[in-house]
């Protein structure tokens, strides 16, 4: 009889234990890829979800992918966000310096964010925020959800070589893309549906004899190697090669990379219609936790 009850004991307590590793804070959440001014594209993906109705309850980020969730976090949307970088030229954004750690400073780049993130900490954001960054003294990832936001994406932002490393309560960051370049892992546990949207697939580039080209092709290498992982974590992959075919660093084509963000969207909505129509019609189930309905005042 005791054995019965230790059994029946035990059975309840992995009901419960699974029970509560299966409930999700969030119904919708978005997984942004690092992949320099390819960010654009970014933004044209999110244009088209939000005309779709699809608003994320929370935002993961590394590199470009953070810049772009800081800003939706902060309660802009992404056609206004575009409106601010598409002005943004390349020198506005770096500031010369001995190469020693870099071969440009961040301080044109905080300039930017310090303008015009109207908040200042993770907290202060509308819709929560995860940004990554990697230790380059340790040699992992770190994942910033809390305290100062600027510095947190500026570090995630630091392309190795071309930016000097952001120090950090005394520790010193590089762009999160050298570990986690598409941050679907960060929320996955805490969401119902996660949807990527990735702005680097790998892709050929022909030989440039030039240290752009070297610091180029190294990077896009190495995220690819991260990514593999991280995609197979999506409910939904909004990705395309043409994309990568533009630099990291091209502003000049803001406008047309932002445009092919927004049809690789709509393709993706139109090719899975009906999925996409289910799970937007179907309830977040009233025992998860919805903060876009606490911030709303819905019940």
């Amino acid at each position: 009889m005791i054995n019965c009850l230790n059994l029946a004991v035990r059975i309840s307590t992995h009901k419960n234990m699974a029970a509560k590793r299966e409930q999700k804070q969030y119904k919708w959440g978005i997984a942004l890829s690092g992949g320099g001014a390819r960010g654009f594209a970014h933004l044209g993906a999110l244009q088209a979800l939000y005309e779709k109705g699809i608003r994320p309850e929370i935002f993961s980020g590394t590199s470009a992918g953070s810049l772009a969730g800081a800003f939706l976090a902060d309660g802009y949307t992404p056609e206004e966000t575009f409106a601010i970088f598409k002005a943004v030229k390349f020198t506005d954004i770096i500031a010369t310096t001995l190469p020693q750690e870099g071969l440009f400073k961040t301080t044109g780049i905080q300039a930017i964010l310090k303008k015009k993130l109207r908040a200042k900490t993770f907290e202060d954001l509308k819709i929560p925020l995860r940004v990554v960054a990697s230790d380059i003294e340790k040699g992992k990832p770190r994942i910033f959800d809390s305290g100062e936001l600027i510095p947190a994406v500026v570090a995630s932002c630091s392309v190795p070589i071309v930016f000097t490393p952001m120090e950090i309560e005394g520790k010193h960051y590089i762009d999160g893309g050298v570990f986690v370049n598409f941050p679907v892992s960060v929320i996955r546990k805490e969401c119902w549906r996660v949807i990527g949207i990735d702005i680097s697939p790998v892709t050929t580039m022909k030989y440039d004899k030039s240290l752009k080209y070297i610091i180029e092709q190294t990077m896009n290498y190495m995220v690819g190697a991260n990514t593999v992982e991280e995609i197979k974590l999506c409910d939904y992959l909004i990705a395309s090669d043409e994309v990568s075919h533009y630099s990291l660093f091209d502003l000049k084509h803001a406008q047309a990379i932002y445009d092919k963000g927004y049809q690789m969207a709509v393709a993706h909505l139109e090719k899975n219609q009906k999925k996409w129509d289910a799970d937007i019609r179907k309830p977040f189930p009233p025992k998860w936790k919805s903060h876009t309905r606490r911030l709303l005042g819905r019940p």
